[in-house]
């Protein structure tokens, strides 16, 4: 990407998402693109702020903790600030993570049983049969 200026159409295609996903964001300051009139035409910050956000919602980031992570980011502190709490809600997340990792495991555990069960059980009536 360039550090040209950037359209919704062009922001759309480079990062998969939909128009209605780039004004939801700007309607929750997560973005704030330069308006003229209708069109909006996002800057390389804007860009930079997508790929954090989109990130941070495949990480199980809320919206709310996107933005007050963001909004750190002009602390004045080379952004220690921001990455201090980045890194505390990041391992909060990872431990949630991992602890539905291990639900998932044991889930997949009974059903497994249970199948094999239920599968002896078929095998036993038919031969019965």
């Amino acid at each position: 990407m360039t550090d040209e200026l950037m359209t919704i159409r062009q922001m759309c295609d480079a990062f998969e998402v939909t128009a209605r996903t780039l004004r939801f964001y700007e309607a929750k300051e997560l973005l704030s693109p330069i308006r003229e009139g209708q069109k909006r035409l996002f800057t390389k910050r804007d860009r930079a702020r997508l790929k954090l956000i989109l990130r941070g919602k495949r990480f199980g980031f809320a919206l709310e903790e996107i933005r007050q992570l963001l909004d750190l980011y002009d602390m004045g502190d080379q952004q220690q600030t921001q990455l201090e709490r980045t890194v505390e809600v990041a391992r909060g997340h990872l431990d949630d993570l991992k602890r539905q990792r291990d639900e998932l495991e044991e889930a997949i555990a009974d059903l497994t049983d249970q199948l094999e069960w239920g599968e002896r059980k078929i095998a036993e009536f038919k031969t019965n049969s």
